[in-house]
C-alpha cells in the first residue's frame, strides 16, 4: 500500500479552475494505477478519473469528460486533477486513490478494487 494527500481544493465560482495534488509516499508509485473519486452531501462516492500505471491510458466519467485532466508524475510520486469549468455539481469532497497495477484496467472504475485512499480534499464550487 501506499500512503495518499491530496491537496489543492477550495472555494471557486462556476466556470473557474482548480487543481488537486495527491502526493504518495514509497518507491513504488509507478506500480500502482491511480483514480480520483468524489462524493456529494448525502451521495454515493462516485468515480471521476484514472489514469494506468504509465500514465499512456486515461479514463473519465461522462459528467467531467472534456473539462477535468488526470495526469501523473512519477518522478514526483504525485497525481493530478485539473478542473476547468467547474460547475456547482462538482462540489464534493475528493478523494485520491491507489491500486495495484496487475489488476489491468478493465475494472479501474470499481472503487471496491483501490486498496489506499487519502483523507479528502473539499471543493467548493458557488454559482
Amino acid at each position: 500500500q501506499v500512503q495518499l494527500v491530496e491537496s489543492g481544493g477550495g472555494l471557486v465560482q462556476a466556470g473557474g479552475s482548480l487543481r488537486l495534488s495527491c502526493a504518495a509516499s514509497g518507491r513504488t508509485f509507478s506500480r500502482y494505477a491511480m483514480a480520483w473519486f468524489r462524493q456529494a452531501p448525502g451521495k454515493e462516492r462516485e468515480f471521476v478519473a484514472a489514469i494506468s500505471w504509465s500514465g499512456g491510458n486515461t479514463y473519465y466519467a461522462d459528467s467531467v469528460k472534456g473539462r477535468f485532466t488526470i495526469s501523473r508524475d512519477n518522478a514526483k510520486n504525485t497525481v493530478y486533477l485539473q478542473m476547468n469549468s467547474l460547475k456547482p455539481e462538482d462540489t464534493a469532497v475528493y478523494y485520491c486513490a491507489a491500486r495495484p497495477y496487475w489488476r489491468g484496467e478493465v475494472t479501474i472504475r470499481n472503487q471496491d478494487e483501490y486498496d489506499s485512499w487519502g483523507q479528502g480534499t473539499q471543493v467548493t464550487v458557488s454559482s
